[in-house]
């Protein structure tokens, strides 16, 4: 197709004479090396600074009598395209707009219309078109070869359905810009849908969009009508003027090229291909079925977005047949010069010596620029634009290499002046001993962070040439010429980067056209630019350069980019962060191979030197050396073919009409046939679509599938040669999305068609891929299969269609609420749970985004309903990845949002529970929940927030509701804390009880007062003092509303007699602040009123009687200050607002007169005197006078500071949300917070009844603890408050009368299994509730002694092992299944196995301590029985040890045994038993990324042997003799290191990315053996004997020593001398729990 080709300033001229300056100009996409090109990207120029969406506006010719221009001329008369700018810039869009009545939008009736009748008698037509005869729908133009099968009339506008005609004009573009974003352009087709899966009336539009996407099934034949297929690219406008049409469509992020070659690990698996191929063949089946042939199939023209939905590019669709026979057709692609069709345009001045031709492949060029015929300068273009650089796009501009350093002229007879091109720009500027440095020290190791050519460099290069916008934000936002380089030779000094084209051929580069900034100076050996690009261009030119221009290219597009070779070079480049993001642009590898010289120059250079040698005698020795380098030359050819990819076979053209057409009655067959004889059903409704869309995860299909395929599709047939070319195209590109590299290059193309050898890289696909590869590129066109057969085959699983069925509509130019609502309807009806949850799962990335955007309450409705019915669907990996990052960002929005609040709701919390598990919530939840009670939050979100706290409390339970919810609370004080987060710390007191209160809550609000009076005490800055007031005044305000809560003795016993009353601590302070102290005198009088007058007079008044002594006796008193007329006075105390000390006066002694009566004031008082005359003198008051309005202004003060202690305001919003729409029981919540008051008062009751200490969650550190602090657990955040391990035994209870040998710790920390001795030396299972310490049940289905726990969270199933594993229910203790291992499976190693088969359970289980204590097997266990477990949770699979060193592997969903990995005994002359097991650590969930099945197993060995072994396949990776007895226990930290403890009293760390037998880091220090340890984070706990130990894996590598230390008791005076058999961590409730081999479990901190 001939095409508009205009240079870059032609072309941004052009656009602004079209348009307006409005439209900025980004940069053109141009398909040949050289700044020409027919596409640009523009966008609206925005003042603000807001970043406008991009379009891409390409220019057709106007071709007159062609069938693509009479349609644009129906629809924009002439006299709407004349210069008249008035008539241009004025005409309304509507007018514009095409008719889309005259084209039918349903199935074509029984009969035809007048249109189809006006021809009595049938056409007959020639030239072999494969026209139809049928009258009235075929084109009368008899050259016109675009549709075979309707007019260009009605082709066209089904293909552009959506598109606005009119003439050239701003506001007409920038109206459907404004409707293509406002999303109305085909929202009304969303809408019948949705009508649809409610069961409402609806229109055709719907129905119609369901047969494009293939609904029921996809059929031969398409009616064109006017909605577009989702999968073609939306034509936004065709707009003419008097020289060429404007196509506008949007510009999408990346193309298939852009994926493959720049970020090919972005298409993640191989549903992802043959979901993006189902895309592409859909709207193929829809053209072919019209009649038409794409006949420009490639990756640059299939159109990705940030979802991966593909839009199929058809803009030289449009034209490109339109106005051709067949016959013209292959024609098309003869070579042409490349220039711009401007008339008088200078560019064609710049280039008139280039010898560049379009189209050129890599090959042709290769081999001119080889032998000498293609410069130097042109060669490097077409290498740039095989790399994808572009022109005009600053961020990744064509590069060009610096030849000369500027320091004198070239010179091909001297050295001086020439750049070294062995070595990149950025090695000569930063230097090797720099990039050495960085290279060895950086955590990635590379030389180069930035790209050869940055964005800075191409904009100061071309500075004086470029807006000042463009250097604003490119370069700096502050304009300042004279930082600008002035000359090329400080330029070049300047800059690490490498040149630019402009240097080498456009003189206009030097030329400033900005006031202030002088012409970029050319060197002195250059009289002017002119000359100076003259110069330059011959010096690239030169013998000396094309002799050295390979190794260049060798480090920007060659082999020295990766790998060893570019360690040498220093050029490894800083790799993209995320591989699996996709990426526009980036550093593409061109070649593996060095690049060979120009041998063009060599060849000469050999031959004059042979000349000179020899005069006139024969010489071999050229011949010899034109044959190597033709050698060397063919081969780098053939290594880089894959640079020349073909993708159509055009060598097979169409001589017979019998074989491109169709026949009369195949064409009325395949038209009238479709409407009469329609597969759809009589009625289509949400039932229906239900059934279309059902897929089964689990299906697959055989190679014998593919086969059966093949046979059946050899029975379809294309329409004509250009539709089975289009099949051939697909052939090739699903052949590259699994090779990751073309089929077919010219050579290989021209050898299968001559011969039908097929490319050897047809044998590294795979089988099933191999037979649809090989069908559609069949020789024989007829041969080929159809699309709709293509669409049909085994290859896509039906979850790919489903998919594809479900998203399809969204796709649309719709409204985002208008896809919500679709989505919502569909999913709320059961689409998801028909698609099955893989498809669901490959589903959620193009709907949960939708819940980001702002969102009406209508909205939000919809948009909940769609999250629930994900979240119910998909499996817990895919909630972990697609749905919790939503739900994070949706809680952490500021202001208001419906969709906020509903996820704070107690139903959706506990479904979320219920599939995440409250251990993953606390993780990633929990946090942005507390986030809604600070910083001002909207109070419907810090409500409903406050209302899910206090609600969830008691199910989350003690330990964790202080650590993960109180103590956030409490270090928000002073941080923008609202009431409603007050409100939360208060009510939890009240639902816990007053002993909770008493041990939990008081503490930790006294250490903020006390911290904030050291804080004012102290010469702290400013910044420093305002924190700690406001944190004061939010901790009195919490405070205030814990007194209502306490009995009157406690209240006097904690915050007056104990240390002294905090409040008058306050009062007394000098240097405090003003409103501190007026909410601590109006909290001190609310605490006096609520214990009441006797109390007060005997606990309070002492101590309060020495503050008023103080202010009588204060400088301020007696100097006069604050003197004033009574009236100011009055409203003063009316306004409550202190404004010096000597109010306080005022605040507390009117109150305080009130409530103990003034004699009894005055006894206690002996200041009363002084007092009531400051009061007289300076507030008018008087006690008979002021009683009553003076306590009822203390009143109103406390009413407005402890708002959240009176519950029975309806002004709360929490308090609302409690009794309607927040939590179930919610009417009673009073009565409920009471009863669990008084049951938490009993518990404690019953425990001193069995003479145990009460025991609390936040004792006080231990002064004999001297360990370090751990410093944050994973997923907290990181100001999060430290642990203290105090080392001290909360809680103490005898669980099992032998040895308690292993823990399983539930997800949320609520309950725990204990496993060990039971009664009769019989195994025990004991189910424990952390909050009460107390065994609810348990499993007494063991005969023998337990010896390992497992808990399965997903399934509420519980797995433990006696030698055989016996898995249960763990809410009722019922068994479920026994696991056994047959002896025939170990018996090869029987020969090494006495007759002993387990311990002697006495000796087992004895109390004191010995070597195979804390349950520890002996090497001579049965080999047919189990000795540890480990779970799997990404895959439920259970990995079990044996006897005998082999590992079991149990399916746990199927409960099936899978395979056996055995041993080989090689370390020792016996089997080893399996004594600890652990897996990969990569458990963490990452961006974009779901959580990875585990890598690697490790398995620790009685021997002390550790072997590491494969995942996939069972290989023993390494094994090494780890330690020097038996391994206790293994974990896994990290993904590359793993913890090992011993008998040998060693704990070791490895890193296994190193391959050394030496530990990484190794601890000495204790006594005994190391029986186990547990990892929080970086820290370790282990045990030994009876004493912990701490230590670190943030150390230094090498030796450390532990200091064990023993566990105290409650009291803190006797220890626990207990040997110590198992320990475990609770991270979320700051404990750990510790067993013991007599039996008791101990609750510790």
């Amino acid at each position: 197709m001939e095409k508009v080709e205009l240079c870059f300033d032609c072309l941004q001229r052009q656009i602004a004479t079209d348009f307006s300056e409005k439209l900025a100009f980004s940069y053109a996409l141009a398909h040949s090396p050289l700044p020409f090109a027919s596409n640009a990207v523009v966008q609206f120029s925005n003042c603000d600074g807001d970043v406008s969406p991009q379009f891409v506006l390409t220019y057709l010719p106007i071709r007159q009598g062609d069938c693509f221009t009479k349609y644009i001329n129906e629809h924009c008369p002439e006299e709407l395209t004349g210069n008249n700018e008035e008539t241009k810039d004025n005409t309304p869009l509507s007018v514009l707009k095409q008719d889309q009545q005259e084209v039918s939008t349903v199935k074509l009736p029984d009969e035809p219309t007048a249109f189809e009748s006006k021809l009595n008698e049938p056409q007959v037509l020639s030239n072999c078109g494969g026209y139809t005869s049928l009258p009235g729908l075929r084109c009368e133009n008899s050259a016109c070869n675009f549709s075979t099968r309707f007019s260009c009339l009605r082709t066209l506008t089904a293909l552009a359905p959506v598109a606005q005609i009119g003439p050239v004009s701003f506001p007409a573009f920038e109206e459907l810009a404004s409707s293509f974003l406002s999303g109305t352009m085909e929202d009304h087709v969303l809408r019948s849908l949705s009508l649809l899966m409610q069961g409402k009336a609806t229109g055709r539009d719907g129905i119609n969009f369901l047969d494009l996407i293939g609904v029921p099934s996809f059929s031969e034949a398409s009616f064109p009508g006017c909605i577009r297929h989702p999968n073609i690219v939306p034509i936004l406008g065709m707009m003419k003027s008097h020289t060429h049409i404007n196509i506008i469509v949007p510009k999408t992020p990346y193309t298939l090229e852009n994926i493959l070659h720049y970020s090919p690990d972005a298409l993640k698996s191989n549903w992802h291909i043959k979901f993006i191929m189902y895309q592409l063949l859909s709207p193929l089946r829809y053209m072919h079925g019209l009649g038409i042939s794409h006949g420009s199939i490639c990756p640059s023209n299939i159109l990705l977005s940030d979802s991966f939905w593909c839009w199929l590019h058809i803009g030289d669709t449009l034209q490109s047949k339109s106005n051709l026979s067949g016959s013209n057709m292959c024609n098309t692609a003869s070579s042409t010069k490349i220039g711009c069709s401007t008339e008088g345009c200078h560019s064609g001045e710049l280039y008139a010596d280039l010898k560049l031709s379009h189209p050129m492949d890599w090959h042709t060029g290769f081999v001119r620029w080889w032998s000498g015929d293609l410069s130097n300068f042109e060669y490097l273009l077409l290498l740039n634009r095989i790399a994808g650089r572009r022109w005009g796009d600053h961020t990744f501009h064509t590069v060009m290499p610096w030849v000369i350093d500027f320091s004198a002229k070239p010179d091909e007879n001297n050295d001086t002046g020439w750049r070294n091109l062995s070595k990149s720009k950025w090695r000569l500027a930063k230097g090797d001993e720099q990039l050495d440095f960085t290279y060895s020290t950086s955590e990635i190791p590379h030389h180069v962070s930035d790209e050869c050519l940055s964005e800075l460099a191409v904009c100061s290069y071309k500075a004086r040439r470029l807006p000042l916008s463009v250097l604003r934000s490119a370069v700096r936002s502050v304009y300042e010429p004279n930082e600008y380089p002035s000359t090329m030779h400080r330029l070049y000094q300047w800059t690490p980067d490498e040149c630019i084209p402009e240097f080498y051929y456009d003189p206009q580069i030097f030329y400033s056209q900005h006031s202030g900034m002088s012409n970029l100076a050319v060197p002195s050996w250059a009289g002017s630019p002119e000359e100076f690009i003259r110069l330059h261009r011959e010096a690239l030119e030169s013998n000396r350069v094309s002799c050295q221009i390979n190794h260049w290219i060798d480090i920007i597009f060659g082999y020295k980019m990766s790998g060893p070779a570019a360690i040498s070079a220093k050029n490894v480049m800083l790799p993209p962060s995320e591989s699996t993001n996709a990426r526009s642009t980036g550093r593409r590898q061109l070649f593996n191979l060095p690049h060979p010289a120009r041998w063009g120059v060599v060849k000469k250079a050999r031959q004059d030197n042979a000349i000179s040698a020899t005069s006139g005698e024969k010489q071999l020795l050229p011949d010899i050396s034109n044959l190597q380098a033709l050698e060397e030359a063919a081969a780098f050819i053939e290594h880089a073919s894959h640079l020349s990819p073909l993708y159509r076979n055009d060598l097979v053209k169409d001589n017979s009409c019998s074989e491109g057409t169709l026949s009369h009655e195949e064409v009325e067959s395949d038209t009238f046939g479709y409407g009469r004889d329609s597969k759809l059903p009589s009625v289509i409704d949400v039932n229906f679509l239900l059934q279309t869309i059902e897929a089964d995860d689990s299906s697959t299909s055989g190679y014998q599938d593919f086969l059966l395929w093949r046979q059946k599709a050899s029975c379809s047939r294309n329409s004509s040669v250009d539709i089975a070319n289009d099949v051939f195209s697909i052939g090739c590109i699903l052949a590259e999305l699994h090779l990751k590299k073309p089929l077919f290059n010219p050579a290989s193309l021209a050898k299968y068609s001559h011969s039908g050898v097929l490319p050897k890289l047809m044998h590294q696909l795979p089988p099933q891929v191999n037979i649809l590869v090989e069908a559609c590129i069949q020789k024989k066109w007829e041969r080929r299969p159809s699309i709709k057969s293509l669409l049909e085959s085994p290859y896509f699983p039906a979850t790919v269609r489903s998919s594809y069925l479900f998203l399809a509509p969204l796709q649309l130019l719709s409204k985002d609420g208008s896809r919500l609502h679709y989505v919502s309807s569909y999913v709320n009806c059961g689409a998801l749970k028909s698609m099955g949850s893989f498809a669901a799962e490959m589903c959620a990335p193009h709907c949960l985004p939708l819940l980001l955007a702002p969102l009406s309450d209508t909205e939000a409705e919809s948009a909940y309903v769609m999250l629930r019915e994900f979240l119910k669907c998909l499996n817990l990996q895919a909630v972990k990845t697609l749905v919790l990052p939503v739900i994070q960002k949706i809680l952490q929005r500021t202001g208001y949002s419906r969709m906020k609040v509903s996820l704070l709701q107690e139903s959706f919390v506990r479904e979320l529970w219920s599939k995440i598990g409250k251990q993953i919530y606390l993780e990633n939840v929990h946090s942005m929940v507390l986030s809604n009670l600070y910083v001002s939050p909207h109070k419907s979100s810090s409500g409903a927030a406050s209302v899910l706290l206090i609600g969830s409390s008691d199910e989350l339970g003690v330990p964790v509701t202080v650590h993960q919810t109180i103590l956030p609370l409490i270090q928000f004080f002073g941080k923008g804390i609202c009431s409603d987060g007050i409100d939360v710390i208060v009510r939890i007191g009240g639902l816990f009880g007053e002993s909770f209160i008493v041990k939990q809550i008081l503490p930790l609000l006294k250490n903020v007062v006390r911290s904030c009076i050291d804080v004012s005490n102290a010469s702290r800055p400013e910044p420093v003092q305002s924190w700690s007031g406001l944190a004061l005044m939010d901790c009195l305000m919490t405070l205030d509303g814990i007194v209502e809560l306490l009995p009157n003795e406690v209240v006097v016993k904690e915050l007056i007699e104990d240390g002294g009353c905090l409040y008058i601590q306050l009062l007394k302070i000098p240097n405090m602040g003003i409103p501190q102290l007026q909410v601590a005198a109006t909290s001190l009088v609310a605490l006096a009123q609520h214990i009441g007058s006797e109390l007060t007079s005997l606990h309070v008044m002492p101590k309060l009687k020495e503050l008023f002594e103080k202010l009588a006796f204060s400088e301020e008193n007696r100097s006069g200050h604050g003197y004033g007329s009574l009236k100011v006075s009055k409203n003063k105390v009316e306004d409550e607002q202190m404004e010096n000390r000597m109010d306080l006066v005022l605040l507390l002694y009117p109150p305080f007169a009130s409530l103990l009566g003034i004699e009894a004031l005055r006894q206690c008082c002996t200041t009363w005197l002084i007092l009531e005359k400051y009061l007289l003198w300076h507030h008018n008051w008087k006690w008979e006078h002021i009683e009553g309005s003076s306590r009822g202004g203390v009143d109103n003060i406390n009413a407005r500071r402890a708002s959240h202690s009176k519950k029975s305001t309806s002004e709360n919003s929490a308090n609302s949300l409690l009794h309607g729409v927040g939590w179930s029981a919610a009417q009673s919540q009073v009565d409920k917070a009471s009863k669990r008051s008084t049951r938490h008062k009993r518990s404690h009751q019953h425990n001193n009844s069995e003479q145990h200490e009460p025991w609390h969650w936040f004792p006080s550190p231990a002064p004999s603890w001297d360990g370090p602090d751990f410093l944050g657990r994973v997923g907290a955040s990181s100001n999060e408050i430290p642990w203290k391990i105090s080392a001290s035994v909360l809680h103490s209870v005898r669980g099992h009368y032998g040895a308690l040998r292993s823990f399983a710790v539930c997800q949320d920390e609520c309950t725990f299994f204990t496993a060990g001795v039971g009664p009769g030396f019989k195994g025990s299972v004991q189910k424990w509730d952390l909050s009460r310490i107390a065994s609810s049940s348990g499993y007494d289905g063991h005969e023998e002694v337990v010896n390992d726990i497992c808990v399965l969270a997903s399934t509420e199933r519980t797995a433990s092992c006696d030698g055989t594993i016996h898995v249960w229910n763990s809410q009722s203790g019922k068994n479920i299944s026994v696991i056994t291992e047959h002896a025939e499976n170990t018996r090869q190693y029987g020969s090494s196995l006495t007759s002993v088969s387990r311990i002697n359970s006495e000796q087992a289980n004895m109390l004191d301590f010995s070597s195979l204590g804390s349950g520890i097997l002996s090497s001579t266990y049965d080999g047919s029985l189990y000795t540890c477990m480990h779970h799997l949770e990404t895959v439920n699979r259970l990995v079990a040890g044996t006897g005998n060193g082999s590992l079991r592997f149990i399916d746990m969903d199927q409960g099936q045994k899978l395979h056996l990995w055995r041993s080989d005994p090689v370390e020792t002359s016996f089997p080893s038993l399996i004594s600890s097991i652990c897996s990969c650590g990569s458990t963490k969930m990452q961006a974009n990324e779901g959580v990875a099945s585990p890598s690697w197993i490790a398995a620790g060995l009685s021997s002390g042997h550790c072997r590491l072994l494969d995942m996939r396949s069972g290989n023993i990776i390494t094994s090494w003799q780890a330690h020097e007895g038996y391994v206790t226990k293994l974990a896994a930290p990290e993904d590359h290191l793993l913890v090992s403890s011993s008998l040998d009293k060693t704990l070791r760390v490895w890193d296994l990315r190193k391959n050394s037998v030496s530990p990484l880091i190794l601890f000495r220090g204790h006594s005994d053996g190391v029986s186990g340890f547990s990892v929080w984070g970086q820290d370790v706990i282990s045990i030994s004997r009876s004493k912990i130990g701490l230590s670190s894996l943030s150390q230094q590598d090498g030796q450390h020593r532990i200091t064990p230390q023993h566990l105290y008791m409650a009291d803190r005076e006797s220890r626990n001398m207990s040997v110590l058999s198992n320990i475990t961590i609770l991270p979320f409730s700051r404990l750990f729990l510790v067993g013991t081999e007599d039996g008791y479990l101990k609750v510790c901190c």
